[in-house]
């Protein structure tokens, strides 16, 4: 079982699906007869709050943003232009990002990001793949904004470069 994770109020963390939050208070509440702590965070992309137990923060995947030597491994994941998943059809493949992305990883979201972008200047993206380019986009952005202390527009154009993607 995952140890608990702390964070303070102030502190930046990273939601598997949401992207980057900040801990903007720890409250309690009662939950079926039990009292619990909950971590609010209010996610910079979304601009929305969210409650996550103290307790199964770690289970979930919440950690701390990735140090600047991280978000470098991150880029040179980017750079490489050698395809994770080579699945076909589209909706394997589908099923094979979502996992990825799912799993939290910026290194696991960089291969999703470069995949696709790799694929999109092959061959239209259906729906479903340019819905997940555009998350993995976000959720990279974000975090890797953060780790080398920049503007999130600034971290978009350095990705779009790497990629040559478009906004």
């Amino acid at each position: 079982m995952p140890r608990e994770l702390e964070f303070k109020v102030g502190d930046k963390s990273v939601h598997p699906h949401h992207g980057v939050g900040e801990v903007t208070a720890i409250e309690h509440r009662e939950i079926a007869g039990q009292r619990k702590a909950f971590y609010t965070l209010h996610l910079m992309t979304e601009g929305t709050k969210v409650m996550v137990a103290t307790d199964a923060a770690a289970k979930l995947g919440l950690r701390r943003p990735v140090s600047r030597r991280e978000s470098t491994k991150v880029l040179d994941i980017l750079r490489d232009k050698t395809i994770a998943v080579t699945s076909q059809p589209w909706n394997r493949r589908y099923r094979e990002y979502m996992e990825m992305l799912n799993s939290g990883s910026p290194y696991e979201v960089a291969k999703v990001l470069r995949d696709l972008s790799v694929i999109r200047g092959e061959k239209e993206l259906s729906f479903g793949e340019r819905g997940l380019l555009d998350k993995a986009r976000n959720l990279l952005v974000g975090e890797l904004a953060i780790a080398r202390r920049c503007k999130e527009e600034r971290m978009q154009t350095e990705i779009e470069a790497i990629l040559g993607l478009g906004a």
